[in-house]
């Protein structure tokens, strides 16, 4: 679909009101939709057949492109369902109480956990989908098993997949993000520069992940709850209620599934172990494949991200099914009812998360074909600001951008090769690395407070956490890493020295830490 609209700003108009929807009914399938229904009237020009033929259209584009089948979406889609049966299979099997009890053994405080947590997050850092799917299955157990709101698992999780993967340089983020920088190089002259050690260098300039990793981390070691964070971990501590709207979340269903008692932590870490290690697999060789190199930086440059998830989630799925018999069936404790019991129970549970996901790429596509992002880009283009500032502006739109569009992957592609033409345009080749790592910083940041980010809707489903919620309770700690990652970016542009950008970050971290340790009193159990 085309761009059809000339109107000035009217593409802000659809993803500004689904935002306001959200916020307002904390329904994020109805503001989708309205949002949906918004974006294809204006694509449509006002005519009402248009808008239903436009909506139909954006769905079939979620699983059908020109012809064939669109299979990142879909194998998303099917993932998910593997994900959520292997899930219901390791729960009859015995193995997550299992695993519960042994890492108990190993795990003795919840700030303990809270730490296993996001270190779990920082060290799976291939993909950030794999990452936030991943992690939730492995530390939520553990997490309820200490009274972790579900919530500030979510917010553990979304910290550390999408900022964890878009600085580390063997990762799909990373290979995607040299191939975006690698002409500007080229055009800007710097030809004694490689692509990968650009991202090297760029690397200390992505100000907001290095922040919010940072405010984690405080976050873990001072109990800093402020928001609606304070509230969901208040009522997890004092009453035990870990998660918000409970039928509302990812994982949550009706049906009580039985559990063979005298089970292994090995029937939930081998199904898991198994998807991890295939996805890893099989996006170096289909890497290797479709570029045709068998070098690291082109395997993960070219790797078939949904087609590796989805081999792996059918080998965790075979797994689960492989515990589930060997250890039920001894007794002849289960039969055929429990075994389409989970397989139901395992796709209703996914269910939800499916849907916000395919509601959510349908807004993105009309979102995208009204040119909200252009526009955006535009204004970059077109600012008037010393050049100094550049940075913190390209940052302050990409934050919008991501926030408005749910993609930050888009915002990299339209604002990555503006900025360059700016920098190469005006000879300000220093800068361009700076502003490159800012559109990085503030797409990240869109996504951690988009409530049609892909990414932050997968960080629900993995924490098993309603997505409003989680959105809610993360944007606070977003909020703030970004305005001292803001401050860091004015301070990059005026001085072009890291050095001073980390030490006002650092600076600035230091008094939230105070701030944390004497003003926020951390919440105890009531006796």
């Amino acid at each position: 679909m085309d761009t059809i609209l000339n109107w000035e700003y009217i593409s802000l108009v659809p993803p500004l009101l689904t935002l306001l929807l959200v916020l307002a009914t904390r329904k994020v399938g109805i503001s989708l939709g309205i949002g949906i229904i918004t974006s294809a009237f204006l694509v449509a020009e006002g005519g009402i057949g248009g808008m239903i033929r436009t909506v139909w259209e954006s769905f079939a584009m979620i699983f059908v492109v020109d012809g064939a089948i669109n299979t990142w979406n879909a194998f998303i889609l099917i993932f998910l369902t593997f994900l959520g049966m292997m899930t219901a299979f390791m729960n009859m099997s015995g193995g997550a109480k299992a695993f519960t009890a042994w890492a108990l053994t190993k795990v003795k405080k919840r700030g303990q956990a809270n730490f296993a947590t996001a270190l779990l997050g920082i060290v799976v850092f291939i993909d950030d989908y794999f990452s936030a799917l991943i992690v939730g299955q492995v530390a939520k157990p553990l997490t309820d098993k200490y009274q972790v709101s579900r919530a500030k698992l979510a917010y553990f999780i979304d910290t550390t997949a999408s900022p964890v993967s878009v600085i580390a340089p063997v990762s799909s983020w990373g290979a995607g993000i040299m191939g975006l920088v690698a002409p500007l190089l080229a055009a800007g002259g710097l030809v004694a520069v490689t692509p990968f050690q650009a991202f090297i260098y760029m690397i200390p300039m992505n100000l907001y992940v290095l922040t919010a990793l940072a405010m984690m981390f405080i976050v873990i070691a001072t109990r800093f709850d402020i928001g609606p964070m304070r509230k969901q971990e208040r009522r997890a501590i004092e009453d035990g209620v870990l998660v918000e709207n409970a039928m509302e979340a990812p994982g949550a269903t009706d049906e009580e599934l039985p559990v063979h008692e005298e089970s292994s932590p090995k029937a939930l870490i081998v199904p898991i172990l198994g998807l991890a290690v295939t996805v890893v697999i099989a996006m170096l060789i289909t890497g290797g494949i479709e570029g045709g190199e068998w070098t690291l930086l082109s395997m993960f440059e070219n790797t078939l991200v949904t087609h590796s998830l989805l081999l792996g989630g059918v080998v965790g799925f075979v797994l689960s099914l492989f515990y589930f018999f060997s250890y039920t069936r001894r007794n002849n404790e289960f039969g055929k009812t429990e075994v389409w019991l989970g397989v139901k129970t395992g796709f209703l549970a996914m269910f939800p998360a499916m849907l916000v996901l395919t509601l959510a790429w349908m807004i993105g596509e009309l979102i995208s074909a009204i040119g909200t992002g252009e526009l955006l880009g535009d204004m970059v283009q077109q600012s008037s600001l010393p050049v100094s500032l550049l940075p913190a502006v390209v940052f302050a739109v990409a934050c919008l951008m991501a926030v408005a569009t749910g993609t930050s992957w888009g915002s990299f592609g339209i604002l990555i090769p503006i900025a360059g033409e700016i920098m190469i345009s005006i000879g300000q080749t220093d800068l361009l690395l700076p502003a490159i790592a800012a559109i990085l910083a503030g797409s990240v940041f869109g996504d951690h407070c988009s409530p049609i980010s892909d990414s932050t809707i997968l960080s629900s489903t993995g924490a098993g956490c309603n997505h409003i919620v989680h959105v809610m309770t993360q944007l606070p700690y977003a909020l703030l890493s970004a305005t001292i990652a803001l401050a860091g970016y004015i301070v990059l542009g005026i001085t072009t020295s890291v050095w001073l950008a980390l030490g006002t970050i650092i600076v600035l971290l230091a008094v939230v830490t105070v701030i944390s340790k004497f003003v926020y009193s951390p919440i105890v159990k009531k006796v």
